[in-house]
C-alpha cells in the first residue's frame, strides 16, 4: 500500500499541475465576469456559462483521477475539451452583447493555451491497459472495438459461492 501520508497526498488531483492551472482559470473568469453589470440579462447569462466551462476545469479532472478507468478519463477528458473550447470563444458573446472589458478575456485564451499543453500530457498518461469495453465505442484504447469478446467473461463467476 502506501508508506506514508505524504505519498498518498502526492496523488490528490489537486497536486495535479493541469488541476492546478484549472483553477487559476477559474479564479480569472470569476475576476473578469465579475465585471459585468447585473443589470445585463444577457451578459449574465454567458457569465453563467463561463463559469460553468471553468469550473469544469477541475471538476472534471477529479472525477477522471477518481475514476481511473480509461473509458471514464477519456470521457472525462473531452468534456474538459469541449468546456476549455467553448470558453476559449466566449469573448466573442461578450464583445457581441457590449462587454466593456473584453481585451481582458486574452488573458483568459492565454491560460487555456498553457493549460492545453498540461491536458495533452495529462491525457497521454492514462493507463490504456485498464479499461472496459465501451459498447459505444468512443472512449477505446486503440485496438479494442465496440464488439470485441470483453475478456472478463472467461473469468468463472457463481454468485451462489457467494451468498451461502
Amino acid at each position: 500500500m502506501f508508506d506514508d501520508h505524504d505519498e498518498l497526498e502526492e496523488m490528490l488531483p489537486e497536486k495535479l499541475p493541469i488541476y492546478k492551472k484549472g483553477q487559476e482559470i477559474f479564479t480569472v473568469v470569476k475576476d473578469i465576469t465579475d465585471l459585468i453589470p447585473e443589470d445585463n440579462d444577457i451578459l449574465q447569462d454567458i457569465k453563467g456559462q463561463m463559469l460553468s466551462d471553468a469550473a469544469m476545469l477541475t471538476v472534471k479532472v477529479a472525477g477522471a483521477e477518481g475514476g481511473d478507468l480509461y473509458d471514464i478519463r477519456m470521457q472525462n477528458a473531452a468534456i474538459i475539451r469541449k468546456a476549455a473550447m467553448d470558453l476559449m470563444v466566449q469573448n466573442h458573446s461578450l464583445e457581441a452583447f457590449g462587454f466593456e472589458y473584453v481585451e481582458y478575456f486574452q488573458i483568459v485564451r492565454n491560460l487555456i493555451e498553457e493549460y492545453r499543453l498540461l491536458f495533452i500530457d495529462w491525457v497521454q498518461g492514462f493507463d490504456q491497459w485498464n479499461y472496459i469495453i465501451d459498447r459505444w465505442s468512443l472512449f477505446n484504447p486503440p485496438g479494442v472495438g465496440p464488439h470485441d469478446k470483453d475478456p472478463d467473461d472467461d473469468i468463472p463467476y457463481n454468485p451462489d459461492d457467494f451468498l451461502e
